[in-house]
């Protein structure tokens, strides 16, 4: 539900606005209304600047902390000291790592001629004895050059032929290219990129060990900074300035049931002040307000779109629905077992802000165990096929319907998006005729009574429980009552042809949407049914290698591999069966439901002016 809101209206001398300002601060309940006129000075800038380059900062020094089990003590307690610091260390780690690519660069030329002392060629160049390096073609290579220039081969590498010359005089060969190498041995070379390595190594960690340590000062700068800003933006973009700036009008919102705390606050301060009940009209900022199990869908509201204060919380309507299309989605029990073992440890490891995340990742997995025993599949095995007791199996919804000939999921499927169809138009006809009156609901009515008795009499009719001629009598007596409210009293205040003509649009809408709603709801069939043959052709891969390997070593490589097929097979398939789970649940919750609900989500979320590390209501 959506919690009720009063509106907030104050006056205050311009000296006192500040210290008012603080002590809604800490009492941390009231939802600024920041002005569309207001701009930011050059201070308020650049604090949010500043706010951006922390922000960066703290990113990059969790990056870089990852991994360190035993934080220590911080040696700095100021922000802008540990920002500092962190560029030396950076500095530092980039000039070390900035050695590497030279060093391997004189490793890779010197690879062909293998570690040798360049202290020996100068010895030989002092007794008149030149040493030349030269590469060439395998193929190029003179034998000649052999006897002529005393050429040597040293090594063969992709094609090429690396050999030196020794001679008195220096040497121009037309088929080889000459080649300079660094003055030093390989060996220098490798111990130097050993020891640049090792230094790079021990700078990371000093620089892990140090942005562990001092992670809680920057996101305290931060929380602090937050307030800082908070302070700022409600002063120059709340406040307005009236009477010349003598006096300061603030706007804001407050949750109803905290309403006597700001009383009392702004009753002590003694300031002018304002409080009523927010109108339905007025965009008011939406807290809502669920129960411990329907809360944890909340992120589903949210991601849509917050409901306008007059509108209603969809959430408590939503919640069963993709619950129920998740589990059918999966479609198998041992998969929803695991998701709630899954998420029952994880709740104890992770942190507070991820425990809503597990519990709903357990209901969820509850309803995939209740859809899967409904649907006969544990882990990709039919449990018709087993001998299990009559009256379970009869729970089953398994095989074909003996009437229609078509598969009882896919039946299901098809009977619970039509209900949710339904559903979601009688949400929409009252909540219609909440906000604005019967007189002005007509249509929704008129559809909802067209849809809903159309299939309501159509199924009793299937059931025989309603004679085929009082059937079509029915049918034509909701036919003809829907029609009035659909083509004439669309709108009251309207022309009687405009109406007609709004009508067939939205007939034509209605025509062309509807079927397409109705088979959307098919990919839960059809999700269910990929899953569940899939899950089945892992268990089959996995028991075909075991069966062939079953006389040797007892069996038991055989029974290894069927049990790496299983738990591989069956990982990959649960990790898509809920990556389509969540996506398709979402699709047939956002475009299907809504749309036919006729909600918006155009709402502004409730965030209440008050320090950081308090939680809000």
């Amino acid at each position: 539900m959506i919690a009720k809101m009063s509106k907030l209206s104050v006056l205050v001398y311009h000296k006192e606005y500040e210290a008012l300002l603080k002590r809604l601060y800490r009492l941390g309940v009231v939802h600024v209304v920041k002005r569309s006129d207001a701009e930011m000075d050059e201070h308020l800038q650049e604090v949010l600047q500043t706010r951006r380059a922390w922000q960066q900062l703290l990113a990059e020094m969790k990056k870089a902390a990852a991994g360190v089990d035993e934080p220590g003590t911080s040696e700095l307690t100021d922000a802008v000291a540990v920002d500092r610091r962190y560029d030396e260390l950076c500095r530092d780690l980039q000039q070390l790592a900035s050695r590497l690519p030279a060093l391997a660069k004189d490793i890779d030329a010197l690879a062909p001629w293998g570690d040798f002392s360049p202290a020996s060629i100068d010895r030989l160049a002092q007794n008149g004895l030149q040493m030349q390096f030269f590469c060439c073609a395998d193929k190029a290579f003179d034998e000649a050059w052999t006897d002529a220039y005393n050429a040597v081969r040293i090594s063969q590498q992709g094609g090429q032929c690396y050999f030196v010359t020794l001679t008195h005089e220096p040497v121009e060969l037309a088929d080889a290219e000459p080649v300079r190498l660094p003055g030093r041995s390989l060996s220098d070379l490798k111990a130097e990129q050993a020891r640049v390595q090792d230094s790079i190594r021990q700078a990371e960690e000093a620089r892990a060990r140090f942005c562990a340590a001092h992670l809680p000062v920057v996101e305290a700068a931060l929380d602090d900074l937050g307030a800082d800003i908070d302070l700022l933006e409600a002063d120059q973009l709340g406040g307005q300035r009236l009477a010349e700036g003598a006096v300061v009008g603030l706007e804001g919102w407050v949750p109803t049931r905290r309403e006597a705390d700001v009383r009392r606050l702004l009753t002590e301060a003694g300031v002018y002040y304002e409080l009523r009940p927010a109108l339905p009209e007025e965009n008011a900022p939406i807290q809502l307000q669920n129960n411990r199990v329907t809360r944890l869908f909340e992120v589903l509201t949210r991601m849509y779109g917050m409901p306008d204060y007059a509108e209603f919380d969809p959430t408590p309507l939503l919640a069963p629905f993709y619950a129920i299309f998740f589990g059918l989605c999966v479609g198998d029990a041992g998969y929803g077992l695991l998701l709630v073992a899954l998420g029952w440890v994880l709740k104890r490891k992770m942190s507070a802000s991820m425990a809503g995340m597990m519990n709903l990742l357990i209901t969820l997995g509850a309803a995939t165990t209740l859809m899967g025993a409904l649907l006969g599949t544990f882990f990709g095995v039919n449990l018709t096929t087993l001998e299990l007791p009559q009256w379970l199996q009869s729970l089953m919804l398994t095989g074909k319907s003996a009437s229609l000939g078509y598969d009882k999921t896919m039946i299901l499927a098809l009977v619970i998006g039509m209900f949710h169809i339904c559903f979601a138009m009688t949400v929409k006809a009252i909540c219609s005729t909440v906000r604005y009156g019967f007189r002005n609901s007509l249509s929704a009515w008129g559809w909802w009574l067209l849809v809903g008795g159309s299939v309501s009499v159509c199924t009793l009719a299937y059931l025989e429980v309603l004679d085929a001629s009082v059937a079509r009598t029915l049918l034509i007596g909701i036919g003809g009552v829907s029609a009035v409210g659909i083509y004439l009293l669309n709108n009251p205040r309207r022309n009687v042809f405009v109406n007609v003509g709004a009508g067939l649009w939205d007939t034509y809408n209605m025509a062309t949407g509807l079927m397409g709603d109705l088979l959307s709801y098919l990919r839960l069939y059809a999700l269910g049914l990929a899953g569940g043959m899939l899950g089945g052709v892992f268990n089959s891969l996995g028991l075909q290698l075991k069966d062939s390997m079953g006389d040797f070593l007892f069996g038991i490589p055989g029974w290894l591999c069927f049990g790496l097929i299983f738990v591989a097979g069956h990982a990959l398939n649960i990790a898509l069966s809920c990556l389509s789970g969540y996506v398709h649940s979402i699709r047939l919750t956002f475009v299907e439901y809504f749309k036919n609900s006729g909600y918006d989500g155009r709402g502004e979320a409730y965030r209440p002016f008050a320090p950081r590390r308090k939680p809000t209501e």
